[in-house]
């Protein structure tokens, strides 16, 4: 298993202008996320290759932010897992990153950011919510509103489970609620004129996309609907923690159906470096990524 960290890409759509903070990247070890994956399974889909898989058939994955600057806000799409933080999975437990240092490198000091928006609240997504200070769980972003889904927050209050992945509501989402900082919002909930949220549910209840638009150029951010790019074309292998795998696989037919063949830039909250791509029909059926665009 391979990691590196801290390295940005940006793309720019229209007038808005799309970031990427890489926590890690890793090679090997995501058959826990996604079961079916086994390196023979995965080596019958050389498409992946470099960027996605390795020689050995080991998916590669990422874990990382998204700035959505649109010249009048900025708005950080998911947290990732965070520092000083207990969690179950060993490679995620107690990490000290430089995450923030990237933040400032790429021109996004934490006091600078006015919205950070969680596709879903699961420990991946959630992580740097909050810092460690003094021994307590604070704000790291102190002028932003944080943007939950209503139904994605309404679910995990009341099913909140600490053995799967560590204490994650507790250090990382009530910390916020409590200090006045949440914004609970509808599955739909437009940002701004440049940026809304799509619904996507399955892996989780209230699960979101992040679609962009402007001046002609469209994307969309995925979250975790699919977490890697074999998905499109085996639409069957689901993920483990999907809340709902059925409705998961339901979300991504109907979703690259959509997105297919259009001008549309498909980032990958968890694709490995470029991480972005357009979906494209394979002749055989199904979809791959292309990500020479």
């Amino acid at each position: 298993m391979s990691s590196v960290s801290g390295f940005v890409k940006r793309w720019d759509i229209g007038g808005v202008a799309v970031s990427r903070i890489v926590e890690m990247e890793i090679a090997g070890g995501t058959r826990f996320i996604l079961p079916d994956a086994t390196r023979d399974a995965c080596l019958e889909y050389p498409w992946m290759r470099p960027h996605f898989m390795d020689e050995r058939g080991n998916l590669i994955m990422s874990i990382h932010a998204l700035v959505v600057d649109t010249g009048q806000r900025r708005i950080l799409v998911d947290t990732c897992v965070g520092n000083d933080k207990e969690r179950a999975i060993p490679g995620w437990n107690m990490l000290q990153t430089a995450f923030l240092d990237d933040l400032v490198e790429a021109g996004y000091p934490r006091e600078s950011i006015d919205t950070v928006l969680c596709t879903h609240l699961h420990v991946d997504h959630v992580g740097w919510n909050t810092m460690l200070v003094d021994g307590a769980w604070v704000p790291t972003f102190p002028n932003a509103r944080y943007l939950i889904g209503e139904k994605e927050w309404a679910y995990w209050d009341a099913n909140e489970d600490e053995d799967g992945y560590g204490p994650v509501l507790s250090d990382s989402v009530r910390p916020i609620v409590e200090a006045g900082l949440a914004d609970f919002v509808e599955m739909d909930h437009r940002l701004c004129a440049e940026a809304w949220l799509e619904p996507t549910p399955g892996h989780t209840p209230g699960h979101v996309s992040v679609h962009i638009a402007s001046r002609g150029e469209e994307a969309l951010i995925t979250g975790d609907c699919i977490h890697h790019p074999v998905q499109m074309t085996r639409l069957d292998w689901c993920s483990s923690a999907d809340y709902d795998q059925e409705q998961g696989r339901r979300t991504r037919e109907t979703l690259l159906e959509r997105y297919v063949d259009e001008d549309i830039l498909v980032i990958g909250t968890h694709f490995a470096t470029p991480s972005a791509g357009r979906v494209r029909r394979r002749p055989e059926g199904a979809y791959w990524l292309d990500t020479a665009v």
